[in-house]
This record gives structure tokens, C-alpha cells and sequence, in this order.
């Protein structure tokens, strides 16, 4: 789900005009989205070249929970501007995650969207982020498109510092390669950037937002193919030195000092690869080249494919191979002290074991052993079975006084533990803010693979005090002595705290402060057992979660402290 979009060079980028003045905003239903996926995410300081106005129509009144087309279940906003919004959501049909952008059949932008994400969806080019819907529907415009579990943005990698000169070769020659293939189907991207360029955990990049990144802003050139391999050029760039091409900040690298203009990579950074040097510089300097070195400037994605075919090949690092550590012979070897040691090369002797007892009086010392064991076994089993015969005959009076005995410490036994039948269930959140209410009834459904879950937090694995906690209370149809609990978890590691406490209803607002503690436990385990000192009688119970364990992304959230809860009993 690693998935992020934009494009790399805004065609603002060279023309000086003012950067967007609207801020996405990143807030979701609980302020819970962690490391987010970013679909359109702004950029922080191209400019808005080619960019129409969005007409007046406002972003649909949507919310974590809507279902789009009875299949698309929104789960967390990602981005939220110029009256369209993107969201991560859930295709529960397929049972995947998916990204989905949205906006009012009425935005002055959702014809060219829809034409943009339909003709993304027919080039079916693997090396592009798929869009697998597109659909206007009870006044609304979306775009449903892949979400990639596996692959981590450029922005990121970048963030620890430079590629290495294979990985940005991969990378620029893939690159250049999807996009020449687009172009010569008629499709340009126009938004090309760190942030819409991912590399998989194979190796393999890919590109997102194609036409439909675009779209969304209302941008588009007249030299699309000049602009897109101006782009690769700005991405090579960065890949080689960790610097933005421009004298503006952006993508979370450093641009170039001011008044300097336009200077090649390895003037930027020592030991950078004098040939991917000069590719990027005739990408990015397409009115010329500045520089005796430099060739003729590439103008279209073809043509610098064509330019990384004349280059000589890069080979990946040879990888580190460490020696084993030379074997140190001891000076004392077991078994040869007292001897001298053996000349080099020479043949030790093997010595022959001594011989059986073949002769006439080993022969009968055996006998004598074997006749001595027969008769001591014999003696000893005639002696345990009479030992057993004279107790059974005197065990009858023993055995009634026993009975009696057991009988007088038996009359007052503790009850059989119960396991308690929950009739409903609501989640409780007390902040107004719920993680998944829906999905409660998935706690006691008897189905293993089913569980209600939260939100991924930031902080943790105390939840507080951004979140003082998250819980379900249940009802057990009538009041219960209840001593214990049972709850099955979905993520194990440090560590997962829950309480019990009696309720007084199924209300999911009434404070704690008006609810009994019954028992409290922590694991860091996926199973967790409360027991309590002393019964509680109650009908309602609430189950109290205030620390989660962190776990990485999977196929519903991203990264960070979170739990989910399937299987709960009460005992009594």
C-alpha cells in the first residue's frame, strides 16, 4: 500500500509561477492516518502551470465507512483539495485494498478525469499503477485504482540519501522506457515526480497517476513529451545528488543555490557517475546543452531511451563478502597427550578392539551371568505379585473409610467455570470518534479469520494521551457473574493492555468514570486472559484497550500501533 502519486516536473517549475496556495487536508475521521498513502499529495513548491480553476462545486460530504457502488468501503482520507478528496479504501468484493480519488459529477474537471482515467485503464502497461475503475454514480466521479502493498516512493528512498549508480541507471531506463510507451499511445503524465515514481520490493519501478494526476489539477502542455522527459531528467538528478534541480525546496530535498543556475550532478556531489551525469543534464537542459561535454539534449522519452542504450552498461556492486575468521588450532588435542605427535602426511593405525570371549571359560561365564539374571527375575516377580494379592485382600475397610472421607471434603465444591452467551454488542467511544463500529459483531462471531480492528496511531503502545482508549462493551442479556475473559488478537509484539469493567448499558458515551473495574492484563501475545481476584455480577461489560502493539503495513492499514480483536468469551 506503499502507494503515492504526482508527477516530477509541474511545467511551473521553469515559468515562475506562484506555487498552489491550497494545503491538503491530511486529517481523517480519528487523525489516525499514519504513514498515509499520498495520491495527490501537493506539491511543496511547483507552481500550478497549466492548471485550470475548479469550478464552484464543493468535495462530496464523505466520510471513513462510505461505500461507494456497494463495494468500495473508504477507509482512510489522503489527500483533500481543489474539491476532490483520496482516499485508501477496501474492495470488498476482492477482498484488497484499493486507492480511490472523488469528486462532484458537477466539477468543472470530472469529464476530463473520467476521459483521462478511462484511457489510462485501455494502455494495461504493467509498469503503470492500474486504474481498475472509473465511474460517475449518484453525482459523483471516482477513479479506483491499485494500491501497492510492496513498493516504497522515491521521496523516501531519497531520504537517506543518493542512489546507488546501478539503481538510478534501473531506474531512469525503466522509467524512460514506460513513458515512451505511453506517448506513442497519446498519453502524458505532466505530474511526474518523487512522489509518483515507486520501486516494488523486485526491483521493478513503477509509475502512478498517468493522465489522471493531471486531470485532478486541470494540467496540461503543449509539449507533453518535452515536458514528461524533463521530468526524468529532474528524477535522475535527485537520484544521483539528493537534490531538487531548482532553486526551490521540494519533495523533501534540498534545490540549488540561488543565482548559480543549472550545473551537472557530479559538480554537485563527489564520485557521481560522470555518464549519468550528462543523461540527466540532456534531459533537463532541452533548449541546449551548456557545457562542451554535453551532447544534444534529449526532447522526448524515445530519445533518451535511445541515449541510455549508447551507454555503456552498469553493473550492479559485487556484494560484500566477508572471510571466514582462519581456524586456530589449540595447542592440547584430545587424545594425544602423553604421545608424540605424528610427522605430516603419516597414517595413523587404526587400533584393532580386543577379541570376545571366544574361549572355553568366557564361554561359560556367559552361562553363569545368564543363569544368575533368570533366577533373580524370577525371584523378584514372585514377590511383587504376593506383595499385590495380601493388599487387596486387606484395602475393603480402607477403601470405605476413603470414600468417606472424600465425600466430607467434596460437600462444599466450587461451581464449574460457565462460558457466558453475549447477546450485542457496540463499540464504545467516548471521544466521539469510532475506529470500525460496523464490525463489532465480527468479536463473538465464532469465525477465527473475522475481527473488529483500530486504526493505526503514531505513538504507542500506550495510546495516550492522544487516545485515552478504544473498546467494545457487550451485553450478556441479563446480569452474570462474570470472573474471566478470553480475546483472541490479531497482532502480537509490545505489547497489548485491556481491562474489564462493568457497565451500566450499551452505551458507547457514558464515561468510565461511571463503570466498575473488574480485572486488568497484558500480553504480547496474540491471545490474552483476564482473570479476576473476585466475580463481578453485571450484564454489560466492557472490554478497554489502552496499549497496541506496533505492526508493519498489511492489507487493511499502514504501519504503526494498532490491534484487532476477534474470539471474546466471558466466563463467570
Amino acid at each position: 500500500m506503499a502507494e503515492r502519486s504526482t508527477a516530477a516536473v509541474d511545467v511551473a517549475d521553469n515559468s515562475g509561477d506562484e506555487p498552489l496556495t491550497a494545503q491538503a487536508d491530511q486529517s481523517t475521521a480519528d487523525g489516525v492516518a499514519q504513514n498515509r498513502e499520498r495520491d495527490t499529495d501537493i506539491d511543496e513548491a511547483q507552481g500550478s502551470g497549466g492548471t485550470e480553476h475548479p469550478g464552484k462545486a464543493s468535495p462530496p460530504e464523505l466520510h471513513s465507512g462510505h461505500k461507494l457502488a456497494r463495494r468500495y468501503r473508504l477507509e482512510e482520507c489522503v489527500t483533500r483539495l481543489d474539491g476532490f478528496s483520496s482516499w485508501r479504501a477496501v474492495d470488498e468484493k476482492l477482498r484488497r485494498a484499493v486507492g480511490v480519488h472523488v469528486l462532484p459529477a458537477d466539477h468543472a474537471r470530472a469529464r476530463s478525469v473520467l476521459a483521462a482515467a478511462r484511457s489510462s485503464a485501455l494502455l494495461g502497461d504493467p509498469r503503470f499503477v492500474q486504474v481498475l475503475d472509473a465511474v460517475e454514480e449518484n453525482d459523483l466521479v471516482y477513479v479506483v485504482h491499485e494500491w501497492l502493498p510492496d513498493a516504497t516512493e522515491l521521496t523516501t528512498l531519497l531520504s537517506s540519501g543518493p542512489l546507488e549508480p546501478h539503481d538510478a541507471y534501473q531506474m531512469v531506463s525503466q522509467i524512460a522506457s514506460a513513458m515512451a510507451a505511453a506517448h506513442r499511445e497519446g498519453l502524458a503524465h505532466l505530474r511526474l515526480n518523487p512522489n509518483a515514481v515507486l520501486r516494488a520490493s523486485t526491483g521493478q519501478w513503477r509509475i502512478r497517476g498517468l493522465a489522471v494526476n493531471a486531470a485532478l489539477r486541470g494540467i496540461s502542455s503543449d509539449t507533453p513529451q518535452r515536458t514528461d522527459t524533463e521530468a526524468i531528467g529532474a528524477l535522475l538528478y535527485a537520484a544521483l545528488t539528493q537534490r531538487w534541480p531548482y532553486e526551490n525546496d521540494a519533495y523533501g530535498l534540498s534545490g540549488l543555490p540561488k543565482d548559480v543556475g543549472l550545473i551537472a550532478p557530479d559538480q554537485v556531489r563527489a564520485h557521481v557517475h560522470r555518464g549519468l551525469s550528462e543523461l540527466a543534464m540532456r534531459a533537463l537542459v532541452n533548449d541546449g546543452a551548456t557545457a562542451s561535454r554535453h551532447e544534444a539534449p534529449c526532447t522526448t522519452p524515445e530519445e533518451l531511451v535511445k541515449a541510455i542504450g549508447e551507454m555503456p552498461r552498469i553493473r550492479p556492486p559485487e556484494p560484500a563478502f566477508t572471510a571466514p575468521p582462519e581456524y586456530q588450532r589449540t595447542t592440547y588435542q584430545q587424545g594425544t597427550y602423553g604421545r608424540p605427535a605424528p610427522r605430516p602426511g603419516a597414517t595413523q593405525p587404526v587400533p584393532t578392539p580386543p577379541p570376545p570371549l571366544q574361549s572355553r571359560t568366557g564361554k561359560a561365564l556367559k552361562w553363569a551371568v545368564s543363569a544368575l539374571l533368570i533366577a533373580a527375575l524370577g525371584l523378584g516377580s514372585w514377590q511383587l505379585a504376593d506383595a499385590l494379592m495380601d493388599q487387596g485382600n486387606s484395602s475393603d475397610d480402607t477403601n470405605q473409610t476413603q470414600t468417606t472421607d472424600d465425600n466430607d471434603k467434596n460437600s462444599e465444591q466450587t461451581k464449574p467455570v460457565k462460558t457466558l452467551s453475549i447477546q450485542d454488542a457496540a463499540e464504545y467511544y467516548p471521544d466521539g470518534k469510532p475506529q470500525h463500529a460496523n464490525d463489532v459483531k465480527l468479536t463473538y462471531d465464532g469465525d477465527s479469520s473475522t475481527y473488529w480492528r483500530t486504526y493505526s496511531f503514531n505513538g504507542g503502545p500506550v495510546l495516550a494521551p492522544y487516545k485515552q482508549g478504544v473498546g467494545i462493551v457487550y451485553d450478556l442479556g441479563s446480569a452474570q457473574d462474570v470472573s474471566a475473559a478470553s480475546i483472541g488478537l490479531n497482532y502480537g509484539g509490545d505489547h497489548t493492555t485491556v481491562a474489564l469493567y462493568a457497565a451500566d448499558s450499551l452505551s458507547s458515551s457514558a464515561p468510565l468514570s461511571s463503570m466498575t473495574q473488574i480485572a486488568e492484563a497484558t500480553t504480547s501475545g496474540k491471545e490474552l486472559k483476564i482473570s479476576a481476584k473476585k466475580a463481578v455480577k453485571t450484564r454489560y461489560v466492557l472490554i478497554w484497550l489502552t496499549a497496541a502493539p506496533y505492526s508493519g503495513e498489511d492489507e487493511y492499514s499502514g504501519a504503526g500501533y494498532k490491534q484487532a480483536i476477534t474470539d471474546v468469551k466471558f466466563t463467570g
